[in-house]
């Protein structure tokens, strides 16, 4: 009697590592619209009250880490969630914005002036040429990079909350997606955005991209 063939089952796929890439919330007035940087500012009340829509929002999803910036902005930011839904934070210090050196506290329209290139080029000229006095995109990517391998190292199949800024939105973005920073500039990151990135083992997969719960709730 011919032996019955073996069932072979396929081993289930690998849960996804899901990254939830936080802006922090709008800054008080008169930084905004300017390079903030390593000044260590504060929000703005508009800034505070997304913070806590943005911990109501939360709420309803499954967070099993939260990783945080030391800079004032994000740490009011990250508070209202840390409160509400009972979680602890890791603060990273390589999470902090780039260092805008001799732009830091400039508008964009003296950034031009001064500096002699659009502000839309801005990427162009921290990923080519670096800030006076500053950070290069180099030197951004060599501190952020770091933090987001320790991250996804500890957390496979888990979903981690990262509490940051803009600038390492973009940087994080670029290399997962392997793109140019400048390219980044394609991509809106709003304050107290959120974009969702799943990490699968062949791909690196936009689910969410600058999604601002607070927007129909804040004048």
């Amino acid at each position: 009697m011919a032996a019955s063939p073996k069932l072979r089952l396929k081993k289930p796929a690998p849960a996804a590592t899901r990254l939830l890439l936080i802006r922090h919330g709008e800054v008080e007035t008169r930084y905004q619209k300017k390079f903030g940087g390593w000044i260590d500012m504060n929000l703005s009340p508009a800034g505070k009250r997304q913070a806590k829509i943005l911990a109501e929002y939360l709420r309803r999803k499954t967070i099993d880490a939260i990783y945080a910036s030391p800079m004032k902005r994000v740490q009011q930011t990250v508070a209202p969630a840390l409160k509400l839904n009972g979680h602890t934070q890791t603060i990273l210090p390589g999470l902090r914005e780039i260092n805008f050196g001799d732009w830091s506290g400039l508008g964009w329209q003296e950034v031009e002036e001064q500096y002699k290139f659009r502000s839309h080029q801005w990427l162009d000229q921290i990923h080519h040429h670096g800030v006076p006095n500053g950070e290069s995109g180099a030197v951004f990517r060599a501190r952020v990079e770091p933090c987001l391998r320790e991250i996804i190292a500890k957390h496979h199949g888990q979903n981690i909350a990262v509490f940051c800024h803009g600038g390492v939105i973009r940087m994080i973005l670029a290399i997962l997606l392997k793109l140019p920073l400048p390219k980044t500039n394609h991509f809106d990151i709003e304050y107290a955005g959120i974009t969702q990135v799943a990490l699968h083992p062949h791909m690196a997969e936009i689910e969410l991209l600058n999604f601002t719960p607070w927007r129909d709730l804040v004048a």
